[in-house]
C-alpha cells in the first residue's frame, strides 16, 4: 500500500513538474508554429503555379517534427494551412490542410530511423533517409491524400488538383532538402553540445 502511494506521489510530481510542463510547452509550440506556417504560406514564398508557391513554410514541420514529434507537426501544418486560407481569403480547402498535416506527420517521424535530434543525433545516413522520406511523404500527401479528399469534399475535377500537387511537391521537396537538412544538422549539433555541457556539470 505504501509503495502504491509512493508511486502515485511520483506520478503526481512528474505531472506537476515534468509532463505538464512538456505538454504546455508543446501546446505553445504548436500554436506559434501554426501561426507562422499560415503567415509564411502567404508571405514567405514565390508563386510557381496556380495557388501554389515555393514556400518557406515547409521549414515549420522540420523544426516542430524534430523537436516535438509527428503529431504536433501534423497539427501545426493542418491548422497552419487553415490559417493561411483565412489570411489569403481563398476559402477553406480542407483537402490541402489535411494533406499538409499528413506531410508534417511523415516529416516528424525522424526518431523512427534513428534521427534523434533532441539527443544530438543526426548523421549523414539519417539525412539520406530523411530525403527519401520527404519525397515519399509529398507523393503520399499530395498525390494520394489530397486528391481523394478533393473528391470527397468538393467532388471537383482533379486535373488542376494533380497539377498543383506536382508543383507543390517539387517546391516542398526543394525546401525540405536544401534548407531542412542544414537545420536538422544545426539543431542536432546544438543539442549535442548542450548534452555534453550538462554531463560535464554533473561530473563536477
Amino acid at each position: 500500500m505504501i509503495d502504491v502511494i509512493l508511486n502515485l506521489s511520483e506520478l503526481q510530481y512528474l505531472w506537476r513538474y515534468g509532463i505538464r510542463s512538456v505538454l504546455s510547452m508543446t501546446i505553445v509550440a504548436i500554436a506559434i508554429s501554426a501561426a507562422l506556417f499560415g503567415v509564411l504560406m502567404n508571405f514567405g514564398g514565390i508563386p510557381i503555379f496556380t495557388n501554389t508557391s515555393l514556400t518557406t513554410a515547409m521549414i515549420i514541420p522540420v523544426i516542430v517534427g524534430s523537436m516535438f514529434g509527428p503529431v504536433p507537426a501534423f497539427i501545426s501544418c493542418c491548422v497552419g494551412n487553415i490559417i493561411a486560407d483565412l489570411i489569403g481569403g481563398w476559402g477553406f480547402w480542407f483537402d490541402w490542410s489535411v494533406g499538409n498535416g499528413v506531410l508534417g506527420f511523415i516529416i516528424g517521424m525522424l526518431p523512427l530511423y534513428g534521427a534523434k535530434i533532441n539527443e544530438g543525433i543526426f548523421k549523414p545516413i539519417h539525412a539520406v533517409i530523411y530525403g527519401i522520406v520527404c519525397v515519399i511523404g509529398n507523393l503520399l500527401a499530395f498525390g494520394v491524400v489530397t486528391p481523394l479528399l478533393t473528391l470527397a469534399f468538393y467532388g471537383g475535377e482533379l486535373t488542376i488538383t494533380f497539377a498543383q500537387a506536382w508543383a507543390a511537391s517539387i517546391g516542398n521537396i526543394a525546401i525540405l532538402l536544401i534548407i531542412g537538412i542544414p537545420i536538422l544538422f544545426a539543431l542536432a549539433k546544438r543539442n549535442a553540445r548542450n548534452a555534453n555541457l550538462k554531463m560535464e556539470e554533473e561530473k563536477e
